[in-house]
């Protein structure tokens, strides 16, 4: 059939199916792009490195507290597996999108086909198998981490997304200064450049709140603070608009500069203009009025917002987050008080769980102690040492009554207290050493406890290694026998140690009396 008697209909079928054929190439060349980046070493280790530490971490069996994750502290943990990958992508995309200019043949490219713009949609397309596998190892890691049977909290996909954007990002960029600036020495001096801004505007704004959420990754300074979920306060969501808006007008920007001139691609460039700043106004609003009120309340009136159940003869109270941990408290509370003695072995204990929320994910404040008797804190990190710190905790409010006076024992209930906390323990010299803050099992040193710890002078310390390495049963019975006297106020060291039939240390006093 000849062109002059071709309907309307198929002459205008012509035109699309070189549409169809120009973006198929568009894809195939891509495709090829993403295989010759793992040709490149910086992105070929990387990868497998990340990969791999990722694969070993699933297997690998996970104890102390790492066994017992937030997910809501789990979900930005997978944000920095990405970055070396983030990088090696960066420059190496920059080589690749250079190549035709540095071997030479951009006038041998100049008469296919393919116009140049197409050639910068598969230089930014050849990225995101690389995404693909970073949100399958996110994917992964997250799966693994919620899985666990300690796990506690909820989640958001808007964090984990930031790994995956992030690689885009870092492709789109790198596209984006090659066509800018056709030189090899350009990705190794932007990414020094780009750190050094990072570190100058930080400092020049004091990490104000819109700075802080400009780069792709934003972490959290300060302690190791576990928040409820709804008392997080990041704007992730906002942040995932943000690298999203970024990634789009990095690409077309990088397409706009290849000669693509086009209105529908001037109005993507303007929409992922408008997308960016959206999000970067949304991520730079701070704590919400709501959200102070709510970090206030957790804090100083936490029962508002807890529920509580009993278990054997006393209540635990925790944020629903952690409702599920209480058999776990409720089993550090029958160990310890199984070795107390008088009214003690049958004291109901209020264990409430707390936290100091009002300073954010960043603070790292000390918890007051409680001064109502016989109500013990737990904190919302559970395994590891919090374990026998907790145990302390309980210990010498079993001793003296209640939290505030725990930093009033420097006498020989010190002795006392330890022993209850560490003696019906698996593994009492090993926790001896981990609750000191000098991980010491001789001489003096600090106690940590949830709230306020405990002092222990040398002497007092070998007074209880001692206890620790006798018959359990037999210092249990002399403990109860004697536990009017051993947890008088006032009670010497060298007191108890007579009374408990060990050795008393030479030399020595309580710290009342140091």
């Amino acid at each position: 059939m000849s062109l002059a008697t071709k309907t309307p209909a198929e002459s205008a079928a012509v035109p699309e199916d070189d549409q169809r054929r120009a973006w198929a190439a568009v894809f195939a060349l891509a495709r090829f792009e993403a295989r010759d980046l793992l040709r490149y070493i910086p992105v070929l280790v990387t990868l497998v490195l990340y990969v791999g530490y990722a694969a070993w971490t699933l297997f690998h069996q996970h104890d102390g507290m790492d066994a017992f994750p937030a997910l809501q502290d789990a979900d930005r943990a997978t944000q920095a597996g990405p970055l070396l990958l983030g990088i090696a992508l960066f420059v190496c995309v920059n080589r690749c999108t250079l190549r035709s200019r540095k071997r030479g043949t951009d006038r041998q490219f100049d008469v296919l086909v393919m116009e140049p713009w197409r050639r910068t949609v598969a230089h930014v397309l050849s990225v995101t198998p690389f995404a693909a596998v970073t949100a399958l190892v996110v994917l992964g890691e997250f799966t693994r981490q919620a899985l666990r049977a300690g796990a506690v909290g909820h989640g958001s996909p808007a964090e984990l997304a930031v790994g995956p954007l992030y690689v885009l990002l870092c492709g789109a960029f790198g596209v984006l200064l090659a066509r800018l600036v056709p030189s090899t020495f350009a990705a190794p001096v932007g990414v020094i450049g780009l750190f050094v801004l990072s570190v100058f505007v930080s400092a020049g704004t004091n990490d104000a709140e819109w700075t802080r959420w400009l780069p792709p990754i934003v972490g959290e300074d300060g302690g190791n603070t576990v928040l409820p979920s709804d008392l997080i306060g990041r704007p992730a969501a906002w942040h995932a608009l943000y690298l999203t808006g970024l990634i789009l007008l990095l690409a077309l920007c990088a397409v706009l500069a290849s000669g693509g001139r086009t209105l529908s691609l001037k109005a993507g460039a303007a929409g992922a203009l408008a997308l960016t700043l959206a999000g970067a106004v949304g991520q730079a609003g701070g704590a919400s009025p709501e959200l102070t009120a709510a970090r206030e309340q957790a804090s100083v009136a936490p029962h508002r917002d807890q529920s509580c159940v009993r278990r054997g003869g006393s209540t635990y109270c925790a944020f629903p987050e952690w409702s599920v941990r209480a058999g776990d408290w409720a089993g550090v509370v029958d160990r310890v008080q199984s070795l107390a003695g008088g009214t003690a072995a049958r004291q109901p204990l209020l264990v409430r769980q707390r936290v100091e929320a009002r300073y954010g994910l960043g603070g790292d404040s000390a918890i007051d102690p409680l001064t109502t008797p016989y109500q013990v804190t737990v904190g919302t990190r559970w395994g590891g040492n919090r374990v026998p710190e907790f145990a302390v905790g309980v210990a010498y409010v079993l001793v003296a009554g209640d939290e505030s006076k725990g930093g009033e024992l420097c006498d020989g209930r010190v002795v006392t207290a330890m022993w209850l906390a560490l003696g019906g323990d698996p593994h009492p010299m090993a926790d001896l050493a981990n609750v000191r803050l000098d991980d010491s099992v001789t001489g003096s040193a600090y106690v940590l406890a949830p709230t306020s710890g405990l002092s222990m002078t040398a002497g007092q310390t070998d007074v209880v290694r001692e206890l620790l390495h006798r018959p359990r049963g037999e210092v249990t019975a002399s403990v109860r026998r004697h536990w009017t006297e051993l947890t008088a106020p006032g009670v010497s060291t060298a007191r108890v140690a007579r009374v408990l039939g060990t050795e008393v240390p030479k030399g020595a006093k309580d710290c009342a009396e140091e």
